[in-house]
Protein backbone atom coordinates (compact mmCIF):
# COMPACT_ATOMS: atom_id res chain seq x y z
CA UNK A 1 0.00 0.00 0.00
CA UNK A 2 1.27 3.46 -1.12
CA UNK A 3 1.61 6.06 1.73
CA UNK A 4 -1.71 7.88 2.22
CA UNK A 5 0.00 11.13 0.71
CA UNK A 6 0.00 10.31 -2.12
CA UNK A 7 -3.61 8.58 -2.80
CA UNK A 8 -6.51 10.01 -4.13
CA UNK A 9 -8.17 10.15 -0.69
CA UNK A 10 -5.65 12.28 0.63
CA UNK A 11 -5.65 14.29 -2.58
CA UNK A 12 -9.92 14.70 -2.17
CA UNK A 13 -9.31 15.64 1.72
CA UNK A 14 -7.14 18.82 0.63
CA UNK A 15 -9.68 19.79 -1.81
CA UNK A 16 -12.30 19.53 -0.14
CA UNK A 17 -10.59 21.47 3.41
CA UNK A 18 -9.50 23.99 0.64
CA UNK A 19 -13.23 24.56 -0.67
CA UNK A 20 -14.54 24.87 2.75
CA UNK A 21 -11.77 27.28 3.82
CA UNK A 22 -12.84 29.42 0.76
CA UNK A 23 -16.48 28.91 1.24
CA UNK A 24 -16.03 30.13 4.35
CA UNK A 25 -14.24 33.26 2.94
CA UNK A 26 -11.06 32.70 5.08
CA UNK A 27 -7.92 33.22 3.28
CA UNK A 28 -4.60 30.89 4.32
CA UNK A 29 -3.06 33.36 6.27
CA UNK A 30 -6.11 33.89 8.89
CA UNK A 31 -7.04 30.26 9.34
CA UNK A 32 -3.23 29.88 10.24
CA UNK A 33 -3.37 33.06 12.37
CA UNK A 34 -6.16 31.13 14.10
CA UNK A 35 -4.15 28.22 14.54
CA UNK A 36 -1.19 29.69 15.45
CA UNK A 37 1.12 28.42 12.74
CA UNK A 38 2.58 30.50 9.76
CA UNK A 39 0.85 30.73 6.54
CA UNK A 40 3.22 28.15 4.83
CA UNK A 41 1.13 25.82 7.01
CA UNK A 42 -2.61 25.67 5.53
CA UNK A 43 -0.66 25.92 2.25
CA UNK A 44 1.24 22.99 2.89
CA UNK A 45 -1.96 20.88 3.99
CA UNK A 46 -4.39 22.10 0.99
CA UNK A 47 -1.41 21.68 -1.40
CA UNK A 48 -0.82 17.70 0.01
CA UNK A 49 2.92 17.85 1.36
CA UNK A 50 1.47 17.75 4.90
CA UNK A 51 -0.25 15.59 6.60
CA UNK A 52 -2.90 16.23 9.30
CA UNK A 53 -3.17 13.69 12.17
CA UNK A 54 -6.72 13.59 13.84
CA UNK A 55 -6.43 16.52 16.65
CA UNK A 56 -4.64 18.70 13.62
CA UNK A 57 -7.62 17.86 11.82
CA UNK A 58 -10.26 18.51 14.23
CA UNK A 59 -8.61 21.85 15.21
CA UNK A 60 -8.30 23.27 11.49
CA UNK A 61 -12.14 22.42 10.92
CA UNK A 62 -12.89 24.01 13.47
CA UNK A 63 -10.73 27.21 12.16
CA UNK A 64 -12.70 27.23 8.68
CA UNK A 65 -16.30 26.54 10.52
CA UNK A 66 -16.56 22.89 8.99
CA UNK A 67 -18.03 20.16 10.31
CA UNK A 68 -14.88 17.62 10.16
CA UNK A 69 -17.57 14.35 10.03
CA UNK A 70 -19.05 16.22 6.83
CA UNK A 71 -15.43 15.97 5.54
CA UNK A 72 -14.45 12.13 6.70
CA UNK A 73 -18.25 11.20 5.63
CA UNK A 74 -17.07 12.54 2.21
CA UNK A 75 -14.07 11.00 2.08
CA UNK A 76 -14.95 7.50 3.56
CA UNK A 77 -17.69 7.75 0.72
CA UNK A 78 -15.20 8.12 -2.16
CA UNK A 79 -13.58 4.48 -1.53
Amino acid sequence: MPKSIYSERHELLCELLTNARLEANLTQQTVADRLGQPQSYIAKIEGGERRLDVIEFIELCEQIETDPQRILAAVSNDA
